[in-house]
């Protein structure tokens, strides 16, 4: 069995073909047969694990595993306690409650300049959200539910697997010590 952590640059489509042209995990991943468990979207950075296991794909995405997903998010404003307090007990996003969250306010982090800089129109906050489920655009969709839309997204974990060590576009192979302790965190025990 192989697994990759791999940092997705922004702009980077989570597949390996794209019939539209736009830059692929083909362009930074040169091993065979293995596959993204779980997406980012085109304007979201961060955090990949991929694997030629199918049994561990299925295991990081499902979400009755609970795998906590970390993230830093830059949004839009500064946000208040009643918003991050919404945020944790979860937000209405579209049509269907979101699970509870743990939702902190974070001073700006150290992270690598995007490739297409943000230009914030005012104030900006940076908050670190660990999820344990993972809806399309879930995230942007909630920071938007309390009124500060998100302006950057970089998950820097997944489970104790961290973006440690890597620059966007670059990749490593995960040991068998942090694979068996990925297996770990799916066990009923494990909350956020």
């Amino acid at each position: 069995m192989r697994a990759i952590a791999f940092f997705k640059p922004y702009g980077v489509l989570t597949a390996f073909q794209d019939s539209e042209g736009r830059p692929t995990l083909k362009q930074y991943i040169p091993i065979p047969e293995v596959y993204p468990a779980g997406r980012l979207d085109l304007d979201s950075e961060g955090l990949l694990i991929l694997s030629d296991e199918g049994r561990l794909i299925h295991f990081l995405t499902d979400p009755r595993h609970r795998i906590p997903k970390t993230y830093l998010v830059q949004v839009e404003g500064k946000v208040t306690e009643e918003a991050l307090a919404a945020l944790q007990r979860g937000v209405m996003v579209k049509g269907k409650k979101t699970r509870r969250c743990d939702a902190l306010m974070i001073p700006e982090p150290n992270l690598p300049p995007r490739s297409k800089p943000i230009t914030p129109h005012g104030e900006t906050s940076w908050l670190r959200l660990v999820l344990q489920e993972g809806r399309k655009r879930q995230i942007r969709h909630m920071t938007a539910a309390v009124g500060f839309p998100t302006l950057r997204l970089v998950r820097v974990a997944i489970g104790p697997v961290t973006l440690e060590g890597l620059q966007p576009g670059e990749w490593r192979d995960l040991g068998a010590e942090e694979i068996r302790r990925l297996w770990e965190y799916g066990q009923p025990t494990r909350r956020v």
